[in-house]
């Protein structure tokens, strides 16, 4: 009798789907396919991923249904938010819950920047250089949605360089909440009052000065909101901010 041959062992579909499903995810993390941003092709998923078209697909399909992707017919499928709970906490936030956003994103931002001032490395500094000349572009522009994901680009860059996946993970949890209040601040376009300044942020983080960072940092969402009783908030919740977002 010829020698019994041991097979391959093929890990069962499921478990296929979601190991290409974490595949995914840490792309998606590691930056390589960030907010905004279209997704290779099916066919160069399958290639790149060594998987077939079922799993790919499936794989994709889960992702939009947590809020990661989103599949657009005729145009691909993009990257909408990095964290299965940016959505969740975004279906919860309302005009008098703006405030919460920013104070969640001052406690996360301001030691992000004093971490990234003490860790940043060479591409960390590339990154935000490029990142900051992108939203001093998109500005310019006068397109307050081009602005709007340049901004949030920068902020995420800012916490990648703090080199602490946790927090990583907490800042974009917050992504489509932070890009809404912005949004808000902002309003229909782009006005000199509205406009604050990154350059000084981004200055401390290139020097290493972790006190320099964080007073940057918390800077731009120092301001407190109006509170929701008053007419003014009702007409506009971020008005009073002025430039600060």
């Amino acid at each position: 009798m010829p020698p019994e041959v041991e097979a391959t062992a093929v890990p069962p579909r499921g478990q296929r789907v979601q190991e290409t499903i974490a595949q995914l995810r840490d792309r998606i993390l590691g930056g390589e396919w960030p907010v905004g941003s279209r997704i290779p092709t099916e066919p160069q998923l399958v290639a790149a991923l060594g998987v077939g078209r079922n799993t790919v697909r499936e794989a994709v399909r889960a992702l939009a249904h947590a809020g990661v992707l989103e599949i657009r017919q005729g145009s691909g499928t993009y990257v909408v938010s990095v964290d299965e709970l940016a959505p969740v906490v975004a279906r919860r936030l309302t005009d008098d819950r703006m405030t919460e956003v920013v104070e969640v994103r001052r406690a996360l931002e301001v030691e992000a920047a004093r971490l990234a001032a003490l860790r940043r490395t060479t591409a960390d500094l590339t990154a935000l250089a490029g990142a900051l000349a992108a939203r001093e572009s998109a500005w310019r522009s006068g397109r307050v949605d081009e602005f709007v994901a340049a901004d949030a680009l920068l902020h995420t860059i800012v916490v990648a360089a703090a080199h602490n996946d946790i927090l990583a993970e907490l800042h974009a949890s917050i992504g489509i909440a932070m890009r809404s209040t912005v949004a808000a601040t902002l309003g229909e376009t782009l006005t000199p009052d509205r406009y604050v300044d990154h350059s000084r942020l981004v200055d401390a983080i290139r020097a290493g000065d972790p006190e320099r960072a964080a007073i940057e940092a918390g800077a731009y969402l120092a301001a407190p909101p109006p509170t929701p009783d008053t007419p003014e908030a009702h007409r506009h919740p971020w008005k009073s901010h002025g430039h600060r977002h």
